[in-house]
This record gives structure tokens, C-alpha cells and sequence, in this order.
């Protein structure tokens, strides 16, 4: 096929990036190398319109052995031993066929795991729909949720936690964002820089086929009415070969066969053949005859830019072929030579004996766009005025209910009760908590982590909203008693052609970077997915953000739920009362504008390793973070967490009953203490300058306020427990 502007346009390309590509190569590129070059330029793979702004994240720490570049992050937790852990986005493929991108975006994220040598032990996700009115909301969600089910499930990874919200800004874009977290000694740790000339390039895994072809344009590309005939661009899943190649690699890893390994991923062959040519200032040559194929006839064009799943490609020593292949002909998995390094510095394709293609490596990898896109910076919105006369008709309890059954805070329990989240046997926090926790096999460490995001505090003011989603994962790590150490991000925008999306990525960025630098909390992986946007409507801004943390003795693990009638419950930070942004706000007052809370990080960081202090000395019982619908919806969970009531004091706040229950103030948390340590605590508290309010004292099972009992726990499960199982069934 000749090649002309149109057909490169068709691709994804602009015309200028078009033209630049014919200067570089002082040629017109024929039908692959385009193919090669609109996969390798494409937003998904060479981050052009954001690479400016990451270089400003904060990505140093004691701990961190590996930051961004490679497959994932890697920190040190240890007795020689490391944490591999990454998140990537699915979304553009689980709109279009639920069940599958789910399943793949699982499917992936494992592979970038497990090809640093790790062996994976927890799986997460972050999934965002739209307004459950909307007519695609059910079947997208059921097909997400049994797609990451299915994938994780089969495989053998326990999903230990996760996040689910409704927005209508997802209508037209859902999110699903998959995190995976791996253990490896931190002697082991294999990377995807190949180094030496002439040694083999191994093709290892499942046949390649002709789905997924241009799924990273795909994932690059805005909506329209034509999204039916995407579908051929989304990959198909096999969990079973997956575990079998797993094990096939790790086997390998454990003598010196490996120089270089590298998941085909998004742009499948191609990305990964540049990617590790590229890192190694080498050339590649392959053989793409040599290329074990499932379908007939496919083209070099179609072989390159294939994207179908559970595929690796290898660089191994000279001579440890025979080696090689017998492990994977064991576990019954297709092994090709299918090339060599060079030092050409160039991809060279040879097909049918013909050379097909020649590129130098740099004209993809350094020479790829960089925008420096124009910005608007988002102005920090006034506050409201709540009247008196806006709470003078309501009820609290009213309101609790209300709150307790809304979509973002009802019960998931449907959702996580479909992943199989103790298989390994190592899990000992479930979903449903603050954070998962797995312990470390056969020691007594464990490892906590969480995912969060704060689409609703971003879209009112990013650089707050960036801020607050990092002391947010912070937050929920220190609650089981973890210390937090790293975090790693996917970064779900809308089109950044755009100023206001662009100025949101921007201001976004800052708020990350300014919150994990003062917290030492460094950002080790990452993922950017743009132009999330269909028909001119874009989401909401939605980093992610996936935190780890480490326990290093499981059985100082701290959980949620209440444990023991008359233990006093404290609200530690203060509480100012801010409704702004809130769900109370939204749900009960159809407010949605204002300004986001507050973030003082000094404060987060003050009361976060106080309240560490209080946990290695073990005073406190339970603890949950406060952040959505509040103090009342906080303890309203950790009373059905643990079957347990509450009797509430009087408050002592200038503030009235909805602002203090209600309010989102930031840098919360609601501790559980014994009567017997009572003095103790608060004497820490008061040294270390945290502020704290006695709320009241646990009971059997009533909730009392004003000294009457108003509702029981199990009217709190009734509200909450049913939203979204009765959604779901209807």
C-alpha cells in the first residue's frame, strides 16, 4: 500500500508529525513503518503531551530501588526482600467490551509485574462508571467486575482492595484502572535495558493473532458514534496460559539465562523490541517469518502492531537457547528465535526474506513529540454561605440514611464478593477496610495497599484535589498501621488539546508532586491515559493513586471495626466543618459547587506518625480514616464493621450538628482506645500537638445521641448493605 498524508492521518498522526517522520527518514515510510511509527508517537506509549510535567513528580526515597522508566516500581522492604508495584488504565477498551478490556488491563498489569522477576501476590482496581440512571451503567459494571474477577481469579492473585464511584462524567468514558503489586528479592529484580550485540531475541508465550491491532491509537483517540466498530481493537484474555507463562519466566529467572525482558504490551512487538533496543543504545533485527502466528497470511504490519495477550519478548545469553526452550516447551508455551541485537542502532524487519522496514531506534524512542501544550490554571472557587434556614428542616438521621444508601457510599460488598481475595492464603485484611494487607509468605511482615482518587475535589480545584488523593492513600495505609512508602499513579484526563483539561493535568501533577515529596512519598510507577472524552465531554479529572505501605509485624495490623463495649471513640484532627464538594452537600442539599477542603500537609504528616507511635505501642484498638460523608458516615462504617453501637457525647464545636458530623475536613482519622489509656494517649496527643475530640463510648448495638437511641446497627446495614445489590438485581 503507498502511503500518503490521509492514511497516516487515519493512524492518529498529524500532518506535521507526518511530515516531520518523511524529513527524518528523507523518505516516504511504507505501510509498517508508519504502523510502527503512529504506535510508537501515540499519546498511550510516548507520553508527548505530558513527559514535560512528570519529570517534576517527586520520585526519590530511602526505599525506592526502582522509580519510573521500567516496567514498574520497586522499594525495599527488607531482609533482601522488594515490593514490585505499578496501576495502569483499561478504559477506552472496557467501554467498548467490558468483559475483555477488564480482563486484559488485569492481564497486563501482571505481566509488568512479573517480568521483573517478581512473583505477583495482590491485585487492586480503581473503577469509575457513570450516573447509575444512565442506560449503560449495569452491563458496563457487570462486565468490568466479571471480566477482573474472571482474569485475577483464574490466575490465582488474590484482589485485596479497591475503589468503585459514579459520576456522569464517566456516561461516555468509565474508568477501569488495574494495580498489581509483586515480591521479589531485591538481588533478582530483571529490567528491559538488552545490552551485548548478536545475542538472540526470544519470542515466548501465546501465538500472535490479529486482535488488539491498534489498540494503543485506540487508547489514544477521543469517542464518537463509530465506537461499534472498535471492538476488533480491544484484546482477548487467556488467564490459564498467563499463569503458565508466569511460571515459565520465573523459572528461567532463577540462573543468569535473562539480559533483558519486556511484556508485549500496548503496540504489543513493536513497543517492546524498540523499548528494549532503545534503553540499550543498540539496534534490533527480526525475523517476523520466525513469529509464531495463529491466523493465516497475517502481514508484517499486522504482526508488528498485533496486541494480543500473554506474549513476552526476551534477551537472553548466547548459547542458553536450548536452555530456554526446554522450560518453555514444559509448560507447553510457543519459544521462537525470531532475531538478534545489532549494533545498527536501527529496527531492522526482514519477512519472507525481504527487508520490510528499517528505522533508527531514535526517530521512535528520543525523537518521539514532546508538546509543551498551552494551560489555564484553575482559580480556587469562593466559598458558600449555607443559610441557617438550609438545615432548619432536616433530620440527622434522615440524612445519615440517606447518605449511608447513596451510590458512592453504599456498600460494595457485590463487587469484591466476585474476587477470590484469600487465595495464596497470605491475605489477612480483606477488601472493605482502609487498605488490603497480605502478608509476606512465611515471615511476619506484611504489606498494605490501598487505591484511591478524588474525582469531585480535582474538577473544583486540581492542584488541592492532586494533593488531597496522595494524603488520602497516606491516610487509609496508616490506619491499618502500616508506614507508608511509595505510591504509584494512573492519571485518567480528558483531551489535552484542550486548555481547562490540560491546565487540570498540570495543576494535578503539582498537587502529586508537592504532597509525596513532604510526606516522603515518592511516586515509583506510573500511567498517563488521555482523551478520555467522547462527543466533546470529558470526565472528570481522576488520578489514582496506589499507595504501599509496610507492617512490619502483622499482628500490630489495625482493622476498622469496633471491637469491645465502653472503649471511647476520639476524632483526631480538627474539625472546621467544611460541606463544600462534600457528598452531604450533594446529596442532601444539591450543592455541587465550592471549593474543595482544605489540605495542611504539615498537619497530615504530624498527626499521621503520631498516630504510628500509637499503634507500635499498641493503644489503639481500631482506627478508620475520615474522608467521604464525614465523622457520623466514618463511625456509622466502623459500627457494621464491627456489630457494635455508639453512644454519642455532646458536642463542644462553635460549628452546628450537619457541619461537624458531616463536614470533610481533611488529615481525620476516628481512633477506638480502652478506658485504661485513655490519660496516656491524650497526653501523646497533647506533646505532639494534635488536636482531638471525645466523640462518646461504644454500646452493644445502639446508636445514641442526646441520650436517646435513635437507630440500631442493624438499621445502619439495612440503609447501607442493599443500594447496590437491589441496583444490580433490577
Amino acid at each position: 500500500m503507498k502511503v500518503n498524508e490521509k492514511i497516516a492521518l487515519d493512524h492518529g498522526l498529524k500532518k506535521e508529525e507526518y511530515k516531520k517522520i518523511c524529513e527524518m527518514l528523507k523518505r516516504v515510510p511504507n505501510i509498517t513503518e508508519l504502523g510502527i511509527f503512529s504506535a510508537m508517537w501515540n499519546e498511550h506509549c510516548s507520553y508527548k503531551s505530558s513527559r514535560k510535567h512528570l519529570k517534576k513528580l517527586h520520585t526519590t526515597g530511602k526505599r525506592v530501588i526502582q522509580g519510573p522508566g521500567e516496567n514498574a516500581g520497586v522499594i525495599d522492604i527488607d531482609d533482601e526482600d522488594a515490593i514490585v508495584f505499578k496501576i495502569e488504565s483499561h478504559n477506552h477498551p472496557s467501554f467498548i467490551e467490558p468483559y475483555q478490556g477488564a480482563a486484559t488491563g488485569v492481564g497486563g498489569i501482571m505481566r509488568d509485574v512479573f517480568t521483573m522477576g517478581a512473583r505477583p501476590i495482590a491485585n487492586l482496581n480503581s473503577i469509575h462508571f457513570g450516573s447509575p440512571q444512565n442506560k449503560k451503567t449495569k452491563n458496563l459494571l457487570r462486565g468490568v467486575v466479571k471480566g477482573i474477577g474472571g482474569y485475577g481469579n483464574c490466575i490465582g492473585v488474590p484482589t485485596i482492595g479497591g475503589q468503585t464511584s459514579f459520576d456522569d462524567s464517566y456516561n461516555g468514558n468509565i474508568l477501569v484502572n488495574a494495580m498489581t503489586l509483586g515480591l521479589v528479592n531485591k538481588n533478582k529484580i530483571f529490567y528491559s535495558k538488552a545490552a551485548g550485540i548478536d545475542k538472540p531475541v526470544i519470542y515466548v508465550g501465546s501465538k500472535t493473532g490479529r486482535d488488539g491491532i491498534h489498540g494503543a491509537s485506540m487508547a489514544s483517540a477521543i469517542f464518537d458514534d463509530k465506537i461499534e466498530e472498535k471492538k476488533p481493537t480491544v484484546q482477548v484474555g487467556d488467564p490459564f496460559t498467563e499463569k503458565l507463562l508466569l511460571e515459565a519466566c520465573l523459572e528461567l529467572m532463577t540462573d543468569n539465562s535473562i539480559i533483558a525482558i519486556q511484556d508485549m504490551g500496548a503496540a504489543g512487538l513493536t513497543s517492546s523490541s524498540v523499548e528494549m533496543a532503545s534503553k540499550g543504545k543498540l539496534g534490533i533485527k527480526l525475523d517476523l517469518t520466525k513469529v509464531p502466528c495463529r491466523e493465516e497470511n497475517m502481514t508484517p504490519y499486522e504482526i508488528m502492531l498485533s496486541e494480543s495477550q500473554e506474549r513476552m519478548l526476551i534477551v537472553l545469553e548466547s548459547g542458553k537457547e536450548k536452555h530456554a526452550k526446554k522450560i518453555f516447551d514444559k509448560w507447553n508455551l510457543d519459544f521462537s528465535v525470531i532475531g538478534k541485537t545489532t549494533n545498527t542502532k536501527k529496527i531492522e524487519l526482514i519477512f519472507n526474506n525481504e527487508k520490510v522496514a528499517e528505522i533508527p531506534i531514535d526517530l521512535l524512542a528520543e525523537s518521539a513529540p514532546v508538546y509543551d501544550r498551552k494551560w489555564k490554571k484553575t482559580k480556587i472557587p469562593q466559598n458558600i454561605k449555607f443559610s441557617r434556614d438550609q438545615f432548619k428542616t432536616l433530620n440527622l438521621i434522615d440524612c445519615l440514611k440517606k447518605i449511608l444508601n447513596s451510590p458512592n457510599i453504599a456498600d460494595k460488598q457485590w463487587i469484591w464478593d466476585q474476587y477470590d481475595h484469600t487465595v495464596m492464603g497470605d491475605t489477612i485484611q480483606k477488601p472493605g477496610g482502609d487498605s488490603g494487607v497480605v502478608r509476606v509468605h512465611g515471615t511476619n511482615k506484611a504489606i498494605a495497599a490501598s487505591v484511591d482518587s478524588s474525582a469531585s475535589y480535582c474538577f473544583s480545584h486540581p492542584l488541592t484535589g492532586g494533593k488531597q488523593v496522595v494524603c488520602e492513600s497516606w491516610r487509609n495505609l496508616i490506619s491499618v498501621g502500616a508506614n507508608p512508602i511509595a505510591i504509584t499513579n494512573c492519571l485518567n484526563f480528558g483531551n489535552p488539546e484542550k486548555e481547562k483539561n490540560m491546565g487540570e493535568f498540570v495543576e494535578c501533577v503539582e498537587g502529586i508532586s508537592e504532597a509525596a515529596k513532604y510526606l516522603d512519598f515518592p511516586v515509583v510507577s506510573g500511567n498517563v491515559s488521555f482523551y478520555n472524552e467522547t462527543k466533546d465531554k470529558g470526565i472528570k479529572p481522576t488520578p489514582a493513586i496506589g499507595g504501599v505501605g509496610l507492617i512490619k509485624d502483622y499482628k500490630n495490623m489495625i482493622s476498622m471495626d469496633f471491637k469491645s463495649e465502653n472503649n471511647i471513640v476520639l476524632v483526631i484532627g480538627k474539625t472546621e466543618g467544611h460541606l463544600e464538594q462534600s457528598v452531604f452537600a450533594k446529596e442532601i442539599l444539591d450543592e455541587k459547587k465550592g471549593p474543595p477542603p482544605e489540605v495542611n500537609l504539615f498537619n497530615e504528616k504530624n498527626i499521621g506518625l503520631t498516630l504510628l507511635k500509637l499503634v507500635k505501642e499498641g493503644l489503639i484498638e481500631s482506627a478508620h480514616d475520615v474522608s467521604l460523608g464525614g465523622i457520623l458516615v466514618a463511625i456509622s462504617k466502623m459500627c457494621l464493621k464491627g456489630n457494635k453501637g455508639v453512644k454519642f457525647d455532646k458536642i463542644k464545636s462553635l460549628i452546628n450538628k450537619f457541619e461537624f458530623y458531616f463536614g470533610e475536613d481533611q488529615g481525620r482519622y476516628i481512633i477506638e482506645i480502652s478506658q485504661n489509656n485513655e490519660k496516656k494517649i491524650t497526653t501523646i496527643l497533647k506533646e505532639n500537638s494534635v488536636h482531638f475530640d471525645k466523640i462518646g463510648i461504644i454500646t452493644k448495638k445502639d446508636i445514641i445521641i442526646n441520650s436517646e437511641p435513635i437507630l440500631t446497627v442493624d438499621d445502619l446495614r439495612d440503609c447501607n448493605k442493599t443500594w447496590l445489590k437491589e441496583y444490580m438485581a433490577s
